[in-house]
C-alpha cells in the first residue's frame, strides 16, 4: 500500500466517519468501522489524528459548517431583518448540502446534533461561535423578542424551528442517498420548508406564555 500524508489521511478518516456516522449514528458509530473505510491499517488511526471520537466529529462539523458558511455569508449580507428573509437564507444555504452525497451525509449527522448548538442558553457551541449561522440565530431571536415573545418561550421555539429544517434536511438527504422519489420535488419541499417554519416562529403566544409552571 502507497504511504500517504497526515492530511491526506486526515482527509480519508473524516470522508470515511461522513459515511459512517451517516449511516451508523453518531453514537452508534464504531471507530473501527471508520478506520476500516479509510484504508487504514492502524486501529488506532482516528486517536492519532484526532484525539478521539468527538475529535473527529468536531472535523467532519466544520468542514459541513465552513461550506455552508460560504453559502449563508452573502445571503446573510442582504437579508432583510425579519424572519421569512432570514429563515429562507438558512434554508438555502442547508439546502446546498443536499447537491452531493457527502453534504448529504453531514445533513443526516448534524440532524442528531441539533440540541446542542447552545441556542437554549443563548450560549453557541465552540464550533458556532463567530459564525454566521449563530449571528442568523441571534438575528431571529432579537426580531421574536421585539415582537413581544418571552424569553423562555422564544428559545425554546427558535430551538425546535432549527430542529425541525434540520430533521427535514436529513430525510431529505436520507431519500436522495436511497434513491426513493421523495413526494414533492425539491423547490417545493424547500419552499415549504421555509413557510412552515416561518410559521412556527411566527405562532401566536399562548394566553398563558408568562406563567411558568411550578416543578417544585
Amino acid at each position: 500500500m502507497a504511504r500517504t500524508s497526515g492530511p491526506e489521511t486526515r482527509d480519508r478518516l473524516i470522508r470515511a466517519a461522513e459515511e459512517i456516522f451517516a449511516a451508523q449514528g453518531v453514537d452508534g458509530a464504531q471507530l473501527r468501522d471508520v478506520v476500516a473505510r479509510a484504508g487504514q491499517a492502524n486501529p488506532s488511526a482516528v486517536q492519532y489524528h484526532f484525539g478521539s471520537r468527538a475529535g473527529l466529529l468536531d472535523a467532519v462539523m466544520a468542514g459541513r459548517q465552513a461550506r455552508t458558511e460560504s453559502v449563508l455569508a452573502p445571503l446573510l449580507a442582504v437579508a432583510a431583518d425579519e424572519p421569512r428573509a432570514l429563515v429562507e437564507a438558512l434554508v438555502t444555504a442547508e439546502a446546498s448540502e443536499l447537491r452531493t452525497d457527502r453534504g448529504r451525509c453531514c445533513l443526516r449527522i448534524s440532524a442528531q446534533l441539533s440540541h446542542e448548538s447552545g441556542v437554549r442558553a443563548r450560549t453557541p457551541h465552540p464550533t458556532l461561535a463567530g459564525t454566521d449561522y449563530w449571528r442568523l440565530i441571534e438575528r431571529i431571536a432579537d426580531r421574536l423578542a421585539a415582537d413581544g415573545l418571552p424569553e423562555p418561550l422564544l428559545l425554546e421555539r427558535l430551538d425546535l424551528a432549527l430542529t425541525v429544517v434540520g430533521a427535514a434536511m436529513a430525510d431529505r438527504a436520507r431519500q436522495y442517498l436511497a434513491g426513493t422519489e421523495p413526494l414533492t420535488d425539491e423547490a417545493l419541499f424547500l419552499a415549504d420548508l421555509v413557510e412552515t417554519t416561518t410559521a412556527l416562529l411566527r405562532a401566536a403566544q399562548p394566553e398563558r406564555a408568562h406563567h411558568r409552571k411550578d416543578h417544585s
